[in-house]
């Protein structure tokens, strides 16, 4: 997984929502690209939760990235 295929799903048009799985199982959902952003190096990404908690995530532990529908983001898209 790349960080440049992140900022494709979070800046796609019309946004999608997606979930981004985690190497030690967890799952972290991203309703909104207003809920997620990168930091400038593209090494931390840090997820808002609805319940107004938070999580920062290295980028290196995220496996798969996951659209709404449960497909992967298309190559090139």
């Amino acid at each position: 997984m790349t960080i440049e295929k992140l900022k494709e799903v979070m800046h796609a048009e019309p946004f999608e929502p997606f979930t981004l799985h985690i190497a030690d199982g967890r799952s972290i959902s991203v309703p909104h690209p207003d809920f997620v952003s990168v930091d400038p190096k593209g090494r931390i990404v840090h997820v808002f939760r609805h319940d107004g908690g938070s999580e920062f995530v290295d980028f290196r532990l995220v496996t798969t990235i996951k659209l709404g529908n449960g497909s992967l983001p298309r190559s090139g898209s």
